[in-house]
């Protein structure tokens, strides 16, 4: 019995170690000579495609500019870059699974999440709203009532879409595309009457559209949630790292010049800005460095 049960302890324990290994990512970047950084198609200006080139975006320089701290704090300069493309459902799996070391998109950092991942600090605090035709005459949810209304897939905004379609016997039609993209073209081709989304990749889409001219983000901003890059759970030490890089950058004034680059200023590919001044929320987070989640 003892010896059983001594068994069963050491196998416990080094199940345990086994999990604490496979959390230490900057062990498995020294021991394979790569970091893998996920990035995202169509999240305008945090992470997208512009052209047939890398990934580009305000999360995609933070990204970046963790790979530098990697390289400095390992003392290996010739970390190979390996980039993954992910999209709104696969995001967390890839992370959880070790595919991927390092997500900085358009991710909300919120306490079910948490259950899977864990988040470094806030750098961005977003609300849903719709992206429509300006020739449709809706201009918020009550516009919607009865109609077709679109999402994106793996996203909290369909969860909010529909709890709040539930609360206000809205009836609407609920319809989900496969990235952001995709749920701006069931729009644009008339299958859906508006995109229900975070407002500020509404206001990226809007800006890249072939004619912006034609869309509008219209609609209250149902909640306020905060964006932040993920990683695996139980990892102090790399989490600590990408704090201390985020943290560092809004310390030094860094953050604010990056955020006027790609919310103030003309970006790629259609060189159009958003112009979208920082928000209270995330200015007073320059100060609080908080990794606080959404409900």
């Amino acid at each position: 019995m003892k010896t059983t049960l001594c068994s069963a302890a050491l196998l416990a324990c080094g199940m345990l170690a086994g999990a604490a290994a496979q959390a230490d990512t900057l062990k498995k970047i020294a021991d394979s000579g790569k970091i893998t950084l996920a990035y995202r198609e169509s999240s305008v200006p945090f992470s997208y495609l512009a052209g047939a080139g890398t990934p580009v975006g305000f999360s995609v320089d933070i990204s970046n500019a963790v790979v530098d701290a990697v390289k400095k704090k390992l003392n290996k300069p010739d970390i190979k870059v390996e980039l993954q493309a992910v999209t709104s459902q696969n995001r967390i799996p890839l992370v959880t699974n070790g595919t991927v070391d390092l997500e900085c998109g358009s991710t909300t950092n919120n306490t079910a999440r948490a259950k899977d991942v864990q988040f470094a600090v806030n750098y961005f605090y977003t609300g849903t709203r719709l992206l429509v035709k300006k020739s449709s005459g809706v201009k918020n949810y009550a516009d919607l009532a009865k109609k077709t209304v679109a999402s994106t897939t793996g996203t909290t905004n369909a969860q909010v879409i529909r709890k709040y379609n539930r609360d206000n016997n809205l009836d609407m039609d609920i319809i989900l595309g496969k990235d952001h993209n995709d749920s701006m073209l069931l729009v644009d081709t008339g299958r859906a009457l508006a995109f229900a989304m975070d407002d500020i990749l509404l206001f990226g889409l809007k800006a890249n559209a072939t004619n912006p001219a034609e869309w509008d983000v219209v609609g209250d901003s149902l909640q306020v949630e905060p964006y932040a890059c993920m990683l695996r759970k139980d990892d102090p030490q790399f989490q600590a790292l990408v704090n201390g890089v985020i943290g560092g950058m809004m310390k030094s004034g860094e953050f604010e010049k990056l955020y006027t680059k790609w919310f103030m200023s003309p970006i790629a590919p259609k060189n159009q800005s958003l112009g979208l001044p920082m928000s209270k929320e995330l200015r007073d987070n320059l100060t609080a460095q908080s990794d606080k989640p959404a409900v």
